[in-house]
Formats: structure tokens, C-alpha cells, sequence
């Protein structure tokens, strides 16, 4: 997943056949969602248990720094994917999904509707992928790092192949991407090394864990669990 994608291309082309692959896979999600619409949605036993439990109101959603479906589902269409334009989102045809109740079942709904939207996008990306070569700057970078530092015998057991040597400008870079949890940011501060000065990730699961235990007051035991799965949290953000 992550490694396959590098500054200014790819790591390898697309294989043969993968594309149709993708396609047939995505009509078959479709159909699995469909299924989970019948299963889950209009189960009484589901609705009974996630109803009304783990309310956020639309400004305390705001107040909290709240982010991704945990602010969508209270009322709040905010999506950096249409608010900052990124990459080429703007180009496809897809929905916001939001709510207003802000419980756990509304949660449970935008993203049940954000499945459904992004079989949409990748359906569109895929019908628009351009061809023409997936070199990146990295692999062109190789050839000139003969004589890098990363070929010290400090580094030589870090990797088997030549790190890229991009000189980091001495600024303050904020980037933010809208990851499915919520707002993922990544700060640098460069001073004119192939390292940061400072290195500070944002992740959205570690800020929407916050507001837990203002979610659980007066409710019961079991209810922790849904308010908890309703969040969805990633271990690795929140283990600080």
C-alpha cells in the first residue's frame, strides 16, 4: 500500500489485468454493501443498541477538533477533499456524506454512505488513468547518490537500496489529507538537510479520542463499547 507510492510517480507499473480486476471488484462491493444495508441498517437489535448513544452536537464537534466522520455525522460538511481542492478530487463526481443526529448511528451511516462514494471514485479514476511512463523522482535520484551520506557505514544496514536525498528548504510545511478517520497532517520544519528539524504527525484518531469520556457520562457499561467502536480509533494513533 504505502510503499508502492513514491515522490512524483510509482514504485512499478500497474500489472497486466489489474485494472479490469479492480472494476469486477468493485461491482462486487457494491453488492456487499447492499447486503450490510439489509443485515445491519434496519436491524431492531442494532438500532436499539446505537440510537441516541454517544450524541455530539455540531459545535462541540467543532470545539473538540473533531475530524472525518465523527464531525460529518454531526451536522458539519466539511471534507478536505472538496474544501482544499486536493489533488484531483475536484475532477470526480462524488457526495459529502453527512448527518445530523451526531450519535453512533449516525456515524455508522457516513460511512456506510462514504463505501458507496468511493467505489465512485475509484470507478472514475480508473476510467481516467493516464498512460506514459511511472518513473519517479526518487528512482532518478539513485544514479546521483553515489556519494550521499546515506551510504555511510552508519546507515548501511538501515536499508538494502540508496535513500533519496532531498534537500528539506529551511520553512514551517503543514500538508493535510482527509484520511478516513479524519484530518491526517503531517508538520515539517527544514533547515536545509535531508532531515527535518522537526517532524509532528497529526492524526485524526488520537484528537477524536478526546472527547470519550464526555461521551460515556450517565450512560451504561455496554454502551461504552459502542460509543468507543463508533469513534473508530487506530491503536497505533492513540498509544501515546
Amino acid at each position: 500500500m504505502h510503499n508502492y507510492f513514491r515522490i512524483g510517480g510509482v514504485a512499478a507499473d500497474l500489472p497486466h489485468g489489474w485494472i479490469d480486476k479492480c472494476l469486477d471488484f468493485c461491482d462486487y462491493f457494491l453488492t456487499g454493501i447492499a447486503e450490510y444495508q439489509k443485515l445491519i441498517t434496519r436491524n431492531p437489535i442494532f438500532l436499539e443498541r446505537v440510537e441516541g448513544v454517544g450524541v455530539v452536537g455540531g459545535e462541540e464537534a467543532i470545539n473538540w477538533g473533531l475530524s472525518g466522520p465523527m464531525l460529518r455525522a454531526s451536522g458539519i460538511q466539511w471534507d478536505l477533499r472538496k474544501v482544499d481542492h486536493y489533488e484531483c478530487y475536484a475532477e470526480f463526481d462524488w457526495e459529502v456524506q453527512w448527518q445530523k443526529k451526531g450519535d453512533s448511528l449516525a456515524r455508522y451511516l457516513v460511512r456506510i454512505g462514504e463505501m458507496t462514494e468511493s467505489i465512485k471514485i475509484i470507478q472514475q479514476a480508473l476510467e481516467g488513468i493516464p498512460g506514459g511512463p511511472y518513473e519517479n523522482l526518487e528512482a532518478r535520484r539513485f544514479d546521483k547518490a553515489g556519494d550521499s551520506d546515506w551510504n555511510d557505514f552508519d546507515y548501511r544496514f538501515i536499508s538494502k537500496k540508496t535513500s533519496p536525498t532531498f534537500e528539506l528548504s529551511k520553512q514551517e510545511l503543514y500538508v493535510r489529507v482527509e484520511a478516513p478517520k479524519g484530518e491526517l497532517g503531517i508538520f515539517l520544519i527544514g533547515d536545509h538537510s535531508a532531515f527535518p528539524w522537526r517532524w509532528k504527525i497529526r492524526p485524526p484518531g488520537f484528537i477524536n479520542l478526546q472527547i470519550l469520556p464526555q461521551l460515556v457520562k450517565r450512560m451504561k457499561l455496554a454502551d461504552i463499547m459502542t460509543i468507543l467502536g463508533s469513534i473508530d480509533i487506530i491503536m497505533g494513533e492513540v498509544d501515546r
